[in-house]
């Protein structure tokens, strides 16, 4: 199933996308997707309901984050073999693991918004994992049975915040906006391997990332287990997985984003992001 939220933000519903590509209402199905209409039984039973039968919603719609009420946003660092080579860094012995606030997180076509001080912000198309159910010391073998399903993130960062300022790397990564997350929840039945997706992004037409999945170091399974080592995973909760090769900060000279600038980016399957930048107010 590609399950979504849409309407205005703070009051988005929970939808699905029928065969034709339409958006049905779920709202007398779930409240929202949250917590345990996550879990792997419920979404079961979500999947039994013909798509015909739900109210076709009509017109454009803006569309929310696909995840309501996400805990923690926890990404990966350096995950890409080839995206360390291009920063200079070499590959972690284990996952590099920081996070992103959870208010970064707005949906997928919403506004881009450099943040005042920034001139070195930059993009990430990231491969996004979705909790489905409590995770503690979960063996690696069994680490998908506790994914919900997939999604497509922009991980934005502003790099001088992240690695001028001193400190950690969360002060680069969480300013408003930074977590456009969607636009579908894709269900893990739909991906038969996370580790075989392309991916790209965009930077006003001109393609600037184009990986895919399987030049990820930790996969997706390694990291679900890994982190469930050191914290407790939730439903809801996301993992972004790191980025393949040709952000801004490694091209020379390093390219950053403008107000005026648009990027689309997207993942094999999970579908397509689109976000017109400008600077915040």
């Amino acid at each position: 199933m590609k399950l979504l939220r849409y309407g205005e933000a703070g009051r988005e519903r929970p939808g699905l996308i029928d065969a034709e590509g339409n958006i049905r209402d779920l709202s007398q199905n779930i409240a929202d997707l949250s917590g345990d209409t996550l879990d792997p039984a419920a979404l079961e039973r979500l999947s039994h309901v013909d798509p015909s039968t739900l109210p076709l919603v009509h017109g454009k719609q803006r569309l929310g984050p696909c995840i309501a009420g996400t805990g923690k946003f926890i990404c990966i660092g350096l995950n890409y073999s080839d995206h360390a080579a291009e920063t200079g860094a070499t590959v972690p012995p284990e996952p590099i693991i920081f996070m992103k606030a959870t208010s970064a997180i707005v949906g997928p076509d919403d506004d881009l918004l450099i943040p005042r001080g920034s001139g070195k912000t930059d993009w990430e198309v990231e491969l996004g994992v979705v909790i489905g159910r409590h995770a503690k010391y979960v063996p690696e073998d069994e680490a998908l049975d506790y994914v919900a399903g997939y999604c497509t993130i922009n991980d934005v960062s502003e790099r001088a915040f992240q690695t001028e300022h001193s400190g950690q790397w969360t002060k680069g990564k969480s300013c408003d906006s930074f977590g456009p997350i969607g636009p579908w929840l894709v269900t893990k039945d739909e991906v038969p391997d996370p580790q075989n997706l392309s991916m790209w992004l965009t930077v006003n037409g001109q393609k600037v990332q184009d990986g895919s999945t399987r030049t990820m170091v930790y996969g997706v399974r390694y990291l679900a287990s890994y982190l469930s080592r050191f914290m407790s995973l939730h439903p809801g909760d996301i993992i972004s997985t790191g980025t393949p090769p040709g952000v801004g900060m490694g091209m020379k000279p390093p390219r950053y984003l403008k107000a005026g600038d648009v990027v689309e980016l997207g993942i094999e399957g999970l579908g397509i992001q689109r976000q017109n930048v400008r600077d915040d107010a």
